[in-house]
């Protein structure tokens, strides 16, 4: 009961997002919903492989109070039919700058939880110039294989599992690292990356299951902030490693709480972390 108040007291509730601003972005290959709140220099927030925009709401709520923060949804998450047409990692990066031009954004700042965070990386590699600073949180420069990737693939691709399942919660505490967590928070999580489509999901992680960036994180010119928390079952040490000696200007934080979700978990201290990185390239 402790757990669970602290956590709602500290990050907010989960819901549909019902504060701030939707709109829609007539993109060339889809309609990307975002959302925004807070006013100031923009910042897009990209999410992560499920959940979409709700998932990191409580995160975006956090940087408004420095940040304009812009969240589209990616191409899928609010349509699994446009899998109808393959697409890939590319085609991704294109909808962002697309995106980024649509809504008038000049060098604007990114962050990019998992998922996002490989978009964002990608699209930095891509235009150079794109952003002010690329900020990621759970992203090495390779996905490696290994038992809880393997499970990672199956729970969130492979099987048709209800949110309330007791192998998909047990799966969930396991992303967010260690100590028990509320039994809510574990099920309002889980019921909202199992919104995003099973078909979207199973295509966005093979998208990146044999991904490499290494070779190529030479061209990013752009400051960049890399976070992962201690108990990450989905980013090993030498992947970290590996991602932070290919950048030429990088800081990397190692968050004292939660694991690959501890953007959920602790909001707060991952927006501290993106506004003082911020303040500090200013």
């Amino acid at each position: 009961m402790r757990l669970t108040q602290r956590w709602e007291a500290n990050r907010g509730t989960f819901r549909n997002v019902e504060d701030g601003h939707e709109g829609f972005a007539h993109l060339s290959h889809y309609t990307a919903r975002f959302r925004e709140w807070g006013e100031g220099p923009p910042l897009l927030l990209l999410h992560g492989l499920a959940g979409g925009l709700d998932l990191v709401a409580p995160l975006a709520r956090k940087l408004a109070y420095h940040f304009r923060v812009i969240v589209p949804q990616l191409r899928g998450e609010d349509d699994p039919f446009v899998l109808r047409r393959r697409f890939g990692i590319r085609d991704l990066v294109s909808d962002l700058s697309e995106f980024i031009a649509w809504q008038g954004l000049e060098r604007p700042e990114v962050v990019g939880v998992s998922f996002g965070g490989i978009l964002a990386l990608e699209a930095a590699i891509r235009d150079p110039h794109r952003f002010r600073s690329v900020s990621v949180h759970g992203v090495g420069s390779r996905f490696e294989s290994g038992v809880i990737k393997s499970v990672a693939g199956l729970v969130l691709t492979d099987f048709p599992l209800p949110d309330r399942n007791p192998f998909v919660n047990q799966f969930f505490q396991l992303l967010f690292g260690r100590g028990p967590q509320p039994r809510e928070l574990i099920e309002k999580v889980a019921r909202l990356c199992w919104q995003t489509d099973q078909s979207v999901m199973t295509h966005r992680f093979r998208l990146i299951r044999r991904l490499n960036l290494a070779p190529r994180l030479d061209a990013v010119r752009v400051p960049v902030l890399a976070m992962t928390a201690e108990r990450d079952v989905l980013v090993s040490p030498s992947s970290l490693a590996s991602l932070c000696e290919g950048l030429r200007d990088v800081k990397c934080v190692r968050l004292p709480r939660g694991g690959h979700l501890s953007f959920v978990l602790d909001p707060v201290r991952v927006a501290r972390e993106v506004i003082h990185f911020s303040e500090g390239i200013r």
